[in-house]
């Protein structure tokens, strides 16, 4: 799938938590009612009431890391891998039953034979025999409706948060089992992987006021990064910018079109970071003065607008982003722009695509600047992006079984589990060299993402074959988290009342008009106007109570 001018917020969320997860609409106890009458699931489950169900969290020191999670960021590997034989054991006693399991998944390749060696490894390592029905995860939300409106729901069945429209928030409250009488407070104990997951996982986990998904954690610093070519600043001599000035004045030095080099790729995501802009719904609120305020309402959105809409108009931005031609990673890589903003997965996937072909290659995260030049204002990313559910009519053995696989998926990086489901047996479906763990050619078809799905650890980062990649990356967010903070109902799932869903629906197509000069930004602030009018600011009353009975009120 290229990638055209800025990526679209739900491409975005999708590569990131696939690659890697968000915004999420859900549930309530502390319901909003409105004229005309309310539903008892829209809102979100208060902290206090979380607490109540929460799993109980118990850390996994199974493996240590080599660089501590700091300020949010990701614990960091930077260690050769060691032969399977030597990895400790997370899981040392099968926990499946023999059970058979049907579960629904995206999957972003070519499915495996069903009865493939990589499948029977792991099943037979879990104890349960899984049948995976894999869906093709670009056109997943199509296959997912339909199959939630049947009789024939599988035994689990993953949700990521960008597909949770529609009628589907609602599927999750009556298709789905309640996971607390298994796992809330101690009960998770017995499944020691799941117990390791963040609690903060855990609580956008919560679902109508009860513990229904089973989590695949994201990094609280997993927001998008302004990459830069490091090699190529280090050859030139450019010094990296440090308030939006000096990047602007960058960027034209930089700029030789008839080099076929321009400073960069469109760098919206990166100024709504640069300006302090509050994340996408259900985050997009602040209390100022007293008084609710919606990120677009704000002077920091206009202000980040306009300023990529100047870098447009300075001619330093490749001219194929503007059309929405060809592919932003593909002119970073090949040289001909030189900064651009993505998800972190780019980070490793660039340096391993380049080292075979550019050894000198080099890309670096520019650290985050404020608007004035000073310390940026920059807000945590959501906990969890994607979900396991179980069939609300499973049995108490087929939960248990489904737990098994979720607690098997969920070890940590470094032990067994984790290299049986990342890289399949040894020898079979890769080997190791120097280190690195290595795919064959049968693990590169048998070997996909499909049990991850199902839960998975702590977010880490680890690269043995580009350990340098890791430290950069870790130090990139230790230094970011240090400016981060919470948004309003950070963490929670959300659901709006259907009849504003939409309410905003106009607003990215707008922003991408304006900075590339085909619309005006007081035509932003018309569609504001706009907005407020066609029930933006009735959504601002239901927001503001349910913020103050979240706790979260102005303070």
């Amino acid at each position: 799938m290229s990638q055209t001018t800025s990526p679209s917020r739900r491409t975005f969320l999708a590569s990131t938590a696939v690659a890697a997860a968000a915004v999420g609409g859900v549930p309530l106890l502390s319901a909003c009612s409105s004229e005309g009458g309310g539903n008892r699931n829209e809102g979100t489950t208060t902290k206090k009431d979380a607490a109540k169900i929460l799993p109980a969290y118990v850390a996994s020191e199974v493996v240590e890391p080599d660089i501590p999670g700091e300020n949010g960021s990701r614990p960091g590997f930077t260690g050769k891998a060691e032969p399977y034989d030597a990895l400790p054991a997370s899981v040392p006693e099968k926990m499946g039953g023999g059970g058979e399991i049907a579960i629904m998944s995206p999957l972003w390749g070519t499915p495996p034979k069903k009865d493939c060696a990589y499948y029977r490894a792991v099943d037979e390592a879990i104890g349960v025999k899984v049948d995976w029905q894999t869906q093709d995860g670009n056109t997943y939300g199509e296959k997912l409706g339909a199959v939630l409106a049947s009789s024939g729901i599988p035994d689990m069945v993953v949700i990521p948060s960008w597909e949770m429209q529609g009628k589907i928030p609602s599927a999750i409250d009556s298709r789905f089992a309640d996971l607390g009488p298994y796992l809330s407070g101690d009960e998770v104990k017995k499944y020691p992987n799941l117990a390791a997951i963040p609690t903060a996982a855990w609580q956008m986990s919560i679902f109508g006021g009860k513990l229904k998904g089973l989590p695949i954690p994201a990094g609280a610093v997993d927001i998008i990064i302004p990459y830069y070519r490091q090699d190529v600043f280090e050859d030139k001599g450019w010094e990296v910018p440090t308030g939006p000035r000096e990047f602007t004045d960058l960027a034209k030095e930089i700029t030789a079109p008839k080099s076929k080099v321009w400073a960069c790729e469109d760098m919206k995501w990166t100024a709504f970071n640069i300006f302090g802009v509050l994340p996408d719904k259900p985050y997009c609120w602040q209390w100022r003065g007293g008084k609710l305020v919606h990120r677009i309402e704000t002077d920091n959105y206009l202000e980040a607008l306009e300023w990529t809409r100047k870098l447009y108009a300075a001619g330093v931005v490749h001219p194929d982003a503007r059309t929405g031609q060809g592919d932003a990673g593909t002119r970073f890589t090949a040289g001909q722009s030189m900064i651009t903003n993505d998800g972190n997965a780019k980070w490793y996937g660039w340096t391993f695509e380049q080292s075979g072909q550019n050894p000198d290659f080099r890309v670096q995260g520019m650290d985050i600047f404020g608007h004035d030049g000073g310390d940026p204002q920059l807000y945590f990313a959501n906990p969890a992006g994607i979900w396991a559910f179980i069939n609300r009519k499973a049995s108490e053995e087929t939960v248990q079984e489904c737990l098994a696989i979720a607690n098997f998926a969920a070890a940590p990086y470094g032990t067994r589990e984790n290299r049986l489901v990342r890289y399949g047996v040894e020898g079979t479906h890769h080997t190791l060299k120097d280190g690195v763990p290595t795919k064959t050619g049968q693990g590169v078809t048998e070997v996909q993402d499909t049990y991850f799905f199902t839960a998975s650890a702590e977010a880490v980062a680890a690269f043995p074959d580009h350990p340098q990649v890791v430290r950069d990356w870790c130090g990139w967010q230790q230094r970011m988290g240090a400016f981060m903070k919470k948004p309003l109902l950070y963490g929670m799932q959300v659901r709006e009342p259907n009849r504003w869903a939409n309410l905003g629906d106009q607003f990215e197509d707008l922003e991408n008009d304006v900075v590339r000069g085909r619309r005006k930004v007081s035509d932003v602030q018309k569609a504001v106007e706009d907005w407020r009018r066609a029930g933006g600011d009735d959504l601002r009353d239901w927001y503001r109570k349910l913020i103050e009975d979240a706790g979260e009120s102005a303070a």
